[in-house]
């Protein structure tokens, strides 16, 4: 599976922004996708995951109520919507691939299978 992140930019704060992630390979189906973000000086985080037929999602509490993470298995994407950002969701942010069977979204994506390139997100305060 391969992964493109797309959609970043800047953006000023209380503003939105919505990332793309799409993945060519077989099986996209198949896998938990999860979407994580690096800031400066800061170790990559954890911020959203969703299942396989997307019916369970979860998010890390800092972006809970605002970010929204979706996926099309027919086009092999997903969406992460983000609303009201703050100054420090600026980060370059990742998609990421998992596929572990039996294990929850944040075990499959504590070791993820495949990640794609990352796009950066600014929000200016």
């Amino acid at each position: 599976v391969q992964l493109q992140a797309y959609g970043g930019g800047l953006v000023q704060a209380g503003g939105s922004l919505r990332l793309s992630c799409a993945a060519s390979g077989q099986f996209f189906s198949s896998y938990v996708m999860g979407w994580f973000r690096q800031a400066p000086g800061k170790e990559r985080e954890f911020v959203a995951a969703i299942s396989k037929g997307g019916g369970a999602t979860t998010y890390v509490d800092s972006v809970q109520g605002r970010f929204t993470i979706s996926r099309d298995n027919a086009n092999k994407m997903v969406y992460l919507q983000m609303n009201s950002l703050k100054p420090e969701d600026t980060a370059v942010y990742y998609c990421a691939a998992g596929l572990r069977p039996g294990a929850t979204l944040i075990a499959t994506m504590k070791t993820p299978n495949y990640w794609g390139r990352g796009t950066q997100v600014t929000v200016s305060s």
